[in-house]
């Protein structure tokens, strides 16, 4: 049976409907709308196994950005469950909890489980089109985009263990990290995962119509920079001294040697 890439994206679609209802849910009983953190790696799983087996054409590209996807959604799961664990839901979904009042359920659903769904589709559209090419063999696309992907998975792992060891130490609590990676950007995790979506884009690059997919790493760097990322995550930091200082020497987001004091 031959499908379609339309068929690709509606069968992503309805898969990705019916799983963050799921979790909608689950979250319903848990009353805990952070479980949808722990979902969206999770949800990214699902799109890459989903489209990789529809025709299983088992090219090396397949393999290669299937492969990509679901080590990056494994490992983000995995940090994000442990991260969260035993500390209740995050602050930004209970402040829209106290705000939403009434109409919490049906903000809820809509503008964070079916937000993040359509986001989720939209990043991962390059993995469906790399899934339904028929093109062969290896490129030099293909292996700058892998050697950007794994640039982009030392700055997010690498990131996220500095962090979580600096904050097992109870003598940095209410401290500012700026050690290893965090001293030349603050944010290496926010940069790690967008580099990791352009070296996808980089690969679907080899394919037919692959340019289209810029969508999914230009959606991704928005997002992260401007949108749930660094704009949100630094307004809790607004008046701290400590905080300006580090932020006066350190780029938000590209690595680059701190400034001099």
């Amino acid at each position: 049976m031959s499908f379609t890439l339309s068929d690709y994206i509606l069968g992503s679609a309805l898969a990705v409907f019916i799983y963050m209802t799921v979790i909608f849910i689950i979250a319903l009983v848990k009353k805990d709308n952070s479980v949808v953190d722990i979902a969206w790696g999770i949800g990214f799983i699902l799109v890459a196994l989903l489209t990789f087996f529809l025709e299983g054409g088992f090219e090396v590209r397949h393999i290669l950005v299937t492969a990509l996807v679901v080590i990056w959604g494994m490992r983000l799961v995995a940090h994000i469950f442990i991260r969260n664990r035993g500390r209740g839901e995050d602050f930004r979904y209970a402040q829209w909890r106290r705000e939403w009042g009434k109409w919490f359920l049906l903000r809820s659903f809509f503008q964070i489980f079916m937000l993040q769904g359509l986001l989720m589709l939209i990043i991962a559209y390059p993995v469906m089109l790399v899934s339904y090419s028929q093109e062969t063999g290896i490129s030099f696309l293909d292996a700058a985009g892998f050697i950007l992907w794994l640039l982009g998975f030392f700055f997010e792992a690498g990131g996220d263990y500095q962090l979580a060891r600096f904050k097992r130490d109870p003598g940095n609590k209410g401290k500012i990290m700026k050690y290893g990676l965090w001293k030349y950007t603050r944010h290496p995790n926010y940069f790690g995962e967008t580099a990791m979506w352009w070296g996808v884009f980089l690969i679907a690059l080899s394919v037919w119509a692959g340019w289209t997919a810029i969508i999914s790493p230009l959606l991704i760097t928005v997002l992260l920079l401007k949108v749930s990322g660094v704009t949100m995550l630094e307004k809790k930091y607004v008046g701290n001294r400590e905080f300006e200082e580090y932020a006066r020497r350190t780029g938000a987001f590209f690595p680059w040697f701190p400034k001099k004091a």
